[in-house]
């Protein structure tokens, strides 16, 4: 199949370019690279690029001129590219900056004439701004620049504010409408928003208002004073839940005062509540239990419910870990995670046929915790791969898909931002069936991820395990792996989970190729395997080599994977606190009450990625349960997939 896919794909890329491209497609790239480059800087040549000019990227590169010389160019010009490419993500990309341009410089008229409806909420506000301009005012005006306004308590594009300043001259922004968002940006904390909010109002609203802001950012007494009404007790519990955030201590301490002297109702108190809980029970404090007990049930949601488990699980309350999971929504407690804790309590507490009946249900799931449940039942693990069995026809009429291809060929000149827009574009025109075959031709050209960010939630397409599960590298994986004396389907689960198999991802925090690895790090594992500074990170046998050599001493440091694994991600620091605070504990318990849901889930992820790699790469599986705590002689365990599954 993928030779295949591949094929129809290199066969799209000749019929769409000039011979000379068709000859030697690699080169024809990085000219256009080094072209789309040059334009960028300024150093378009029209002459120098004519060979290009069959080339599918070509209005991409001519995109890349125009958009910097936008604010120069003649709109005869741009409205001639716009009309050549109708249709296509290059010809939207440039109206919007075109639109940009013309904002900046308030040439409404032309803005006008640019404009193309869009979500861009500061290009939404220009094109008001310049109706409003034009004269063009009315009722729908009104109605539009009211919809912006209530839509976000947070701060709003500088392009909005003329707008609210005309529609509050019309009269289109009455008390009412102004307390609504002040209301949202109140909830969200936003006290800038609300100060800014608070000017427009007069008389008592304005003087009200600006303590309403005064005690959202720090709770002080003037609020015992106030009048006794819904707005202020809304006002109160939204500064007393944002304290909690920061102190929850000093929260509980005042909320009954100013409960008492406000009213505040079951809702308003149980917003406070649930921060000081949620504060407190993130670390654990010893206050948790009494804290989560003080919040309403009417106040709980999924979040909560999940850390009264934890509360207990990591006081090792096996009874009350029970009972908070049967008091979760049946949708939560269906869920194949609080179905093995539950069925894991049931065990601790002496029930083993009904934990036995929840492991079963529990193990039909192919994940983290449907692996450990098969693992707890003695029983192979139960993976069902998906093959869809689409014709070669269907499969080259997407390879050739002029949109697709142009994705495919951002993507390989690293201009992945372009290739989203392509690929985005596309993708609206196409059926499931479609997407799904665009998301093989992705997977064939390298772009792994799309498999992870563009194949839906159905149970057959998260069924397709071999484009969702990609396997490259593997030489070196093998090699390094050796080297460090650690699984090869380990550090395969840790490069899916990190970047899913793309040599070039980095990070906001600057880590960087397929393993995440930062300078800082790379710099100090780095021996004698030729590492030459950050650059050299992406690429992957320099990545992998100090991504294992990495993984290796955190697994000496910690002792057992399940620990490494939190400290790759984690770093050394919360896993010692987690480790003094829950030593000696279950590794599945261990694992789910780590503070850091980025963390937990991280760590969970790539076990169960591990269990997937291992049938990739290997056929079979070691025992999720034995992996983790880093037992490689187990008896390997089979995979199933029963009949009507």
């Amino acid at each position: 199949m993928s030779r295949s896919i591949l094929s129809l794909f290199c066969f799209a890329v000749v019929s769409l370019c000039s011979p000379l491209c068709a000859q030697n497609p690699d080169a024809q790239r990085s000219r256009m690279r080094t072209a789309i480059e040059a334009a960028q800087r300024g150093q378009f040549d029209r002459t120098q690029v004519a060979a290009l000019g069959s080339h599918p990227l070509y209005p991409w590169l001519e995109y890349a001129n125009l958009a910097r010389n936008i604010d120069t160019l003649p709109d005869s010009q741009i409205r001639d590219f716009l009309r050549r490419y109708d249709g296509q993500p290059v010809a939207d990309s440039l109206r919007t900056a075109w639109m940009q341009s013309l904002a900046r410089r308030k040439e409404w008229v032309g803005f006008l004439g640019a404009w193309k409806p869009t979500d861009n909420i500061a290009l939404r506000c220009n094109w008001l701004n310049a109706q409003n301009v034009a004269g063009n005012a009315g009722p729908k005006w009104n109605e539009e620049a009211q919809t912006i306004w209530r839509g976000s308590g947070k701060s709003l594009p500088d392009a909005c504010d003329p707008v609210f300043e005309a529609l509050a001259a019309r009269g289109g922004l009455p008390p009412e409408l102004r307390w609504e968002r002040f209301a949202a940006a109140a909830e969200l904390g936003e006290t800038g928003v609300m100060r800014h909010i608070a000017r427009g109002f007069t008389g008592a609203d304005a003087a009200q208002a600006t303590d309403y802001a005064a005690f959202v950012a720090a709770p002080d007494t003037r609020a015992l004073n106030w009048p006794r009404n819904a707005r202020s007790r809304r006002m109160a519990s939204y500064g007393l839940a944002q304290l909690a955030r920061r102190d929850s201590g000093a929260a509980e301490m005042q909320l009954p005062r100013y409960a008492s002297a406000l009213g505040m109702n079951e809702a308003e108190r149980g917003r406070v509540l649930y921060q000081i809980a949620l504060w407190t029970v993130a670390s654990y404090g010893p206050d948790s239990a009494r804290r989560l007990d003080s919040v309403p049930e009417s106040a709980y949601d999924e979040r909560l419910h999940e850390w009264r488990v934890r509360e207990a699980l990591a006081r090792g309350d096996w009874p009350s870990a029970l009972a908070a999971i049967r008091k979760m929504p049946v949708a939560q407690r269906e869920d194949s995670r609080w179905r093995y804790f539950e069925a894991r309590m049931l065990e601790k507490t002496g029930d083993n046929a009904a934990a036995r009946t929840l492991y079963r249900q529990a193990a039909t799931a192919a994940t983290f915790h449907g692996f450990l449940a098969a693992d707890r039942l003695n029983q192979p693990y139960r993976l069902c791969p998906w093959q869809p069995g689409d014709s070669v026809q269907a499969r080259a009429r997407i390879a050739r898909d002029p949109g697709i291809v142009r994705a495919m060929e951002l993507f390989k000149i690293d201009k992945v931002a372009w290739a989203l827009r392509e690929w985005n574009g596309a993708l609206a025109r196409l059926d499931d069936t479609q997407r799904r075959l665009a998301v093989e031709v992705a997977n064939q050209n390298g772009w792994f991820d799309r498999a992870v960010f563009s194949l839906g939630k159905a149970v057959n397409e998260q069924r397709l395990y071999e484009l969702r599960f990609p396997i490259q590298h593997t030489d070196t994986i093998r090699r390094e792996s050796a080297r460090n004396g650690l699984d090869p389907v380990w550090v395969a689960a840790e490069i899916r989970a990190e970047s899913i198999f793309n040599p070039n991802a980095r990070s906001s925090a600057n880590a960087m190729g397929l393993m995440q690895v930062l300078p800082a790090t790379g710099a100090r594992v780095a021996r004698d395997i030729g590492y030459s500074g950050a650059s050299s990170l992406y690429d992957p046998d320099t990545n992998i080599t100090l991504g294992t050599a990495y993984l290796r001493q955190q697994l000496d440091n910690y002792g057992a994977p399940y620990f490494a694994i939190a400290a790759y991600n984690a770093g050394p620091t919360p896993v010692r606190r987690w480790l003094d605070q829950r030593p000696n504990y279950d590794p599945d318990i261990w694992i789910e009450t780590i503070g850091y849901k980025e963390t937990r889930e991280y760590v969970a992820r790539v076990l169960a990625f591990s269990v997937i790699y291992d049938w990739r790469m290997n056929g079979d599986a070691l025992p999720l349960s034995e992996r983790m705590q880093g037992r490689t002689q187990a008896s390997r365990k089979s995979f199933v997939c029963p009949a009507g599954s």
